[in-house]
């Protein structure tokens, strides 16, 4: 069960960064912001950099540095849950 666990938080983790690394890509690109891809990732993402965006303006007024903020505090997460769990099981 345990490693079922430490698993399962770890691939959540990885997926949430994976999605947060790609709509900063998208973000660059000419894409339809109604294409389905684009609206999943939006609406995966959007909880997390949401909250974060209220707490931090862009930078020089254009650019969102809260994708970056959003990744190393989910990494920050990673870790102690990862080993919060590892070390109960």
């Amino acid at each position: 069960m345990g490693f079922f666990l430490v698993n399962f938080f770890d691939l959540l983790f990885n997926a949430l960064i994976l999605a947060i690394i790609a709509r900063a890509i998208l973000s660059w690109l000419p894409i339809d912001p109604l294409n389905p891809i684009v609206n999943i990732i939006n609406q995966i993402t959007e909880p997390i950099l949401a909250p974060l965006r209220r707490f931090i303006p862009p930078v020089g007024g254009m650019m969102d540095i809260t994708p970056i903020i959003a990744i190393i505090i989910l990494q920050v997460l990673q870790t102690i849950v990862l080993r919060v769990l590892s070390a109960y099981y």
